[in-house]
């Protein structure tokens, strides 16, 4: 089982679970999650010979949650992750990310590449830096009420989500896209009668109660700097993402519709070692834990 502690980071609070000792191997979570979200990884990879360690990470959980927009910029992210290394009592580490967490591995792995040994995302591609903003782009491909677009509104992505937790918390780690949307985030999902197999009752109390407690601006604020982002990685532009990297997806993750994948992402990653397509939607770590751990241990085993 992982153990919990507090530590600090560059005068931060971070809450973290961990297990095991050896190679530091870092898992980073998604929108809406928290370490929790890689409760399965654990022990096949602390009994590997690896020393696991999943923050909450900014904004999120038991870790600190500054309140101005401005401190969740991707340069704040990575700084996150280079600091936890170093708190941690390390030099590098192997980081990998799921969701939001991966484009936070990805960029730490372009911006720092002498701290991580290597780089693993899932569901999340790394994104080459367009020629525009990329909320712009959004909203001319996807309409006004694109979720990343809708939740640049100041306070009412927050009441929304915040409305009743727990069915945010089902509907949005269980739904699908509605075929006749309401308004809102919500409003575009439908909703199954029953938990799939993957999520039990007692697991969607854990990220329910996490959730009540925190709040969702932190989180939101992520998505709020994402044109900041790319006005802040004009430096890294045509960069190429350098140490071995491993990526996997579900089959059915709706990531897919809207992110590059193919040519782009192996013209920006030379060292891909491997793309895996698992059977599954967006949280594949959940939904394949036993296939996901197995494809990082495989991944973690060539290094």
């Amino acid at each position: 089982m992982p153990q919990h502690r507090t530590i600090e980071v560059e005068g931060r609070t971070v809450h973290l679970a961990e297990q095991g000792e050896g190679p530091l191997v870092l898992l980073l979570h998604g929108f809406p999650e928290s370490w929790y979200s890689w409760r399965h990884q654990f022990a096949p990879l602390a009994a590997a010979g690896y020393h696991v360690v999943a923050p909450d990470q900014r904004g999120y959980g038991a870790s600190d949650r500054p309140e101005p927009t401005d401190q969740y910029t991707i340069h704040h992210l990575v700084g996150d992750v280079v600091g936890l290394v170093r708190a941690l009592g390390r030099t590098e580490a192997v980081v990998c990310g799921h969701d939001w967490g991966a484009m936070v591995a990805w960029q730490t792995a372009l911006m720092r590449p002498d701290v991580v040994r290597a780089v693993a995302g899932l569901s999340v591609p790394p994104v080459p830096r367009g020629p525009v903003p990329p909320l712009a782009l959004a909203r001319e491909h996807f309409g006004a009420n694109f979720y990343q677009n809708y939740f640049q509104l100041p306070e009412i992505p927050e009441a929304e989500l915040s409305r009743d937790v727990a069915t945010t918390m089902r509907t949005v780690l269980t739904g699908s896209p509605a075929e006749d949307p309401a308004p809102g985030f919500l409003g575009g999902l439908s909703t199954p009668d029953a938990l799939p197999d993957w999520l039990g009752e007692d697991d969607l109390a854990v990220f329910t109660e996490q959730f009540r407690r925190s709040g969702f601006r932190g989180p939101l604020n992520w998505y709020r700097n994402i044109d900041r982002n790319w006005e802040l990685t004009a430096a890294w532009q045509d960069a190429r993402i350098t140490p071995p990297s491993l990526y996997l997806s579900g089959t059915t993750d709706v990531v897919r519709t809207f992110l590059p994948f193919g040519d782009p992402m192996r013209a920006m990653v030379p060292d891909l070692r491997a793309t895996i397509d698992l059977p599954g939607g967006h949280w594949i770590q959940q939904e394949r834990p036993a296939e996901v751990s197995a494809a990082l241990l495989d991944f973690l085993r060539q290094l």
